[in-house]
């Protein structure tokens, strides 16, 4: 369900208020670009698809049932993604450099958490990068399963809906991606267990 501040933004913005979406837009910005960004694989095409998501959602904010926001973000997102994919083949990495005042920064140099210590930051994106390596051998379902349970917390029976199959299918699907991504970071989690004991 919703929380309430999405609701009374959603219902200022069809009251005539052009700016009572800000919030949301920040809110859901980053689960929602990071979901892009993974299953393109590519800036540009995540930019256009994160601008395009949210100009359909705008233009159909009048359909939304106030149920989940974010999945149903995710959903308008995947169906871009599928769309384009179809019109258009080429795969460009994640650790392609974004270029810019950053020099030969990645767009994952760009999705470090907030509030975090530099120290931190860098063991993080250590791991980071062996778990978005991990990932990226997923099948593509596989890997849209996972990335919208994980991202975006979005119940087995939407991800089902989604990708037009059973709900055990879809099941089957994030099990096959936990236990090849559990063999792929068995090291990474033994240091984890170490550290923590």
């Amino acid at each position: 369900m919703m929380d309430i501040s999405d609701i009374e933004c959603i219902d200022a913005y069809l009251g005539g208020d052009a700016n009572a979406l800000e919030p949301m837009v920040e809110k859901y910005k980053r689960p929602l670009y990071s979901f892009i960004l993974k299953m393109t694989e590519g800036r540009e095409d995540a930019d256009e698809i994160f601008q395009e998501t949210w100009f359909r959602a705008l233009k159909n904010i009048h359909k939304f049932k106030h149920n989940n926001f974010l999945n149903w973000l995710f959903r308008i997102a995947h169906n871009l993604v599928i769309d384009r994919a179809r019109r258009n083949k080429k795969n460009i990495s994640m650790q392609s450099s974004i270029g810019g005042d950053d020099g030969n920064a990645t767009m994952e140099d760009h999705l470090a958490a907030p509030g975090i210590s530099p120290a931190e930051e860098s063991g993080g994106t250590m791991l980071g990068l062996r778990i978005e390596a991990a990932v990226e051998t997923l099948s593509p379902e596989q890997r849209e399963v996972f990335l919208l349970r994980m991202y975006g917390n979005t119940p087995f029976k939407e991800i089902a809906r989604l990708q037009n199959c059973s709900i055990n299918t879809c099941l089957a699907r994030m099990q096959y991606a936990l236990d090849k991504l559990r063999s792929l970071l068995e090291d990474e989690y033994k240091e984890l267990q170490e550290a923590m004991s």
